[in-house]
């Protein structure tokens, strides 16, 4: 019979489940930034800036292809052998694929290799990314006390905010201390190279912590499958297809108010580069300070009614997207900016135990982790390259209809999961 290990103390779960998250999603969003900034003229130089942009936004959506496929992977591995190892080879993958992506050539060097090799390396993002989320909210879940999921699930939702914080400030510092030469030339690089060093602090955690209580009971009782994937499929299709629609609005807020404001502010409304980093710096905080907030709301009003209120601001704040934005204003511009990450963190802190409630614990890393990698993908894969389309189709209203349609479906999704209490394992 297998041991099942002591519990390491709660602030160094909590820490390393944040941890991984923000290094991966710090990895992640850099390559956004990019691709609204410089991916374009770097690797699709031949093309119009309209074209080079709408490329640029197609390779950032590849990744979300790759996350299910990574989720799929990486959650057998973690309903088989568990979530530790899982965890730190889903980091590996990821910190690779960014490291290789800040040293590889530009189309001036290398022709068409140059943007098929940035796609193969954005397809690995998205395989580590896919892996990394359902092994980190597992980690914090299930060594959670009772009554307290939600608030010790919200630490890899920290993760996202201030990995993204971490990444604005980078590019900000960069566009303030580089020329725009120098920037295109090298300085978008060197946020992808350090990213290794972030990389080996992240494995080290990892590999310092125990195996989760409740996967080592189960592993210690056989209550564990052969295969997975076959078990979740048959029997929990109903809850991979809700948890995706309830998760598609998270990501649409962010990825709406991070890339394509980014990119439709400092190409259309000629805000210059470091100004408009610097307002997302200042909305993100809004995020950072919804997640715990929601959290702790969830443990004490449910997860379903705090989702159900950040998802129906949501739809109510895309109708305030067209005239906030597009007044050119900065103030007005970083108050809806503020206003969309905010409700994100909303409507995405309760996720970190809302999704793991939905499965067992022999399927739990596969079906949590593809649920929220299916809503990524329905929320925010190509989310900045169908706004591009519909603002130079029908102008910004036409974007914020899209984002009350997003919200309004994963209100929906929410309202149809029936409320349960799930035994902490």
């Amino acid at each position: 019979m297998s041991h099942i290990p002591s519990a390491p103390s709660l602030p160094r779960i909590a820490f390393a489940s944040f941890i991984g998250t923000a290094i991966e999603f710090y990895d992640f969003y850099i390559y956004a930034m990019a691709a609204a900034l410089v991916i374009g003229q770097v690797f699709f130089p031949t093309s119009d800036p309209s074209a080079q942009s709408l490329n640029a936004l197609l390779t950032f959506g590849l990744a979300f292809i790759a996350r299910p496929l990574g989720a799929l992977f990486f959650g057998h591995f973690g309903d088989r052998i568990g979530r530790k190892s899982t965890l730190a080879a889903s980091l590996l993958v990821m910190g690779t694929s960014t490291f290789l992506i800040g040293l590889l050539p530009g189309y001036d060097v290398l022709g068409l290799w140059a943007p098929v090799l940035l796609c193969v390396l954005r397809f690995g993002q998205g395989i580590g990314l896919g892996g990394e989320w359902a092994g980190a909210a597992l980690l914090a879940t299930e060594y959670a006390p009772e009554g307290k999921r939600s608030w010790y699930g919200m630490f890899p939702q920290l993760g996202p905010s201030v990995g993204f914080l971490l990444a604005t400030l980078t590019f900000l510092a960069l566009s303030l201390g580089l020329t725009e030469a120098e920037f295109i030339q090298w300085g978008w690089r060197v946020p992808f190279i350090i990213s290794a060093a972030l990389v080996l602090v992240g494995l080290y955690v990892r590999f310092k912590l125990a195996e989760t209580p409740a996967f080592a009971k189960a592993q210690s009782a056989h209550h564990l499958h052969r295969w997975p994937l076959k078990t979740l499929l048959l029997q929990h299709g109903r809850a991979i297809v809700l948890g995706a629609l309830a998760m598609s609005v998270c990501y649409h807020l962010f990825y709406t108010a991070t890339v394509f404001c980014l990119s439709y502010g400092t190409q259309v409304l000629h805000i210059a580069r470091p100004v408009f980093l610097g307002m997302l710096c200042v909305a993100v905080l809004g995020m950072t300070l919804a997640t715990p907030l929601a959290a702790w709301w969830a443990d004490r009003a449910g997860r379903r009614p705090v989702l159900l209120v950040g998802q129906l601001l949501a739809l109510v704040l895309g109708f305030a997207l067209a005239p906030m934005l597009g007044s050119g204003q900065l103030l007005w511009i970083t108050l809806f900016l503020f206003l969309a990450l905010f409700l994100m963190g909303v409507a995405f802190a309760p996720m970190g135990a809302f999704l793991p409630d939905q499965f067992p614990v022999a399927v739990r890393y596969s079906g949590a982790g593809l649920a929220y990698q299916l809503g990524g993908i329905l929320g925010a894969s190509f989310a900045p390259a169908i706004a591009q389309f519909l603002v130079q189709q029908g102008g910004l209203t036409w974007v914020g209809w899209y984002m009350s349609v997003m919200a309004a479906i994963s209100a929906w999704a929410v309202w149809q999961v029936k409320p349960q209490k799930i035994a902490h394992d």
